[in-house]
């Protein structure tokens, strides 16, 4: 997606969601807000990681933030096949939105999955959103990414203290790391920085835990629900 020209500037956050909102996922709008706030910090030049672009809700905002002032948006997916991943349609729709949207010229699209990407990976980056698969291991070396950026750069993190992969990979890497400070949560979106933290960042971690055992507790509940035959969409929790 790279080489067309610059998309017009997007006025504000308003607009850049509704178009945002056209797309399917679990991106509410309190979240696109602080994931616009976070982007709209990137200095012109910049680049931003995003991890799991799916059918391009998030990527469409960070690119209309940070967009306009020439910030890169990598956007980093596998589209696999089958489940929720939707393999090359679900890579069709992405572009067909991000263009859709007149943000194709901020976004570089790169499938591929980020735990084989990174070993290899020498650009700066200035900001990350990490919302990949959800396993333990796989968040665990997404969080490794943070290397990259400078001290004080937005690092986001989509369903914290929801998903148990990501939980625990916060709180098994994060909570007793150096890397990343904890700011605090919009819903299930978790917002840290690049710096070492002080007790009272793990301690505000460490109060997020009932937040995550309710979610649990709902996950569960949701999912007994259909083995005894009740139909829905997949939970967010």
């Amino acid at each position: 997606m790279t080489g067309e020209p610059p998309s017009t500037p997007t006025p504000d956050f308003a607009t850049a969601w509704a178009r945002a909102d056209a797309v399917g996922g679990w991106l509410t709008r309190d979240q696109g807000q602080a994931l616009w706030a976070a982007a709209s910090g990137v200095t012109a030049g910049g680049r931003i990681l995003e991890i799991g672009s799916h059918q391009g809700r998030s990527t469409i905002v960070l690119a209309s933030a940070a967009g306009p002032k020439g910030v890169e948006v990598v956007a980093v997916d596998p589209f696999l096949a089958g489940g929720m991943f939707g393999g090359p349609g679900t890579r069709d729709r992405f572009t067909a939105n991000v263009a859709a949207a007149g943000v194709a010229g901020a976004v570089r699209l790169v499938v591929d999955r980020s735990t084989r990407l990174r070993p290899t990976w020498r650009e700066p980056l200035d900001m990350l959103f990490v919302d990949g698969k959800h396993d333990y291991w796989t968040v665990r070396d997404d969080l490794r990414w943070a290397r990259h950026l400078p001290v004080g750069a937005p690092v986001l993190v989509h369903d914290a203290f929801s998903s148990i992969g990501v939980t625990l990979g916060l709180l098994l890497h994060v909570l007793p790391g150096r890397e990343l400070r904890y700011l605090g949560r919009t819903g299930s979106l978790a917002r840290f920085e690049t710096g070492r933290p002080s007790t009272g960042d793990r301690l505000r971690m460490l109060a997020e835990l009932p937040w995550f055992v309710r979610n649990v507790a709902i996950k569960i509940a949701l999912r007994a629900g259909r083995v005894v035959g009740s139909r829905g969409t997949p939970d967010p929790f």
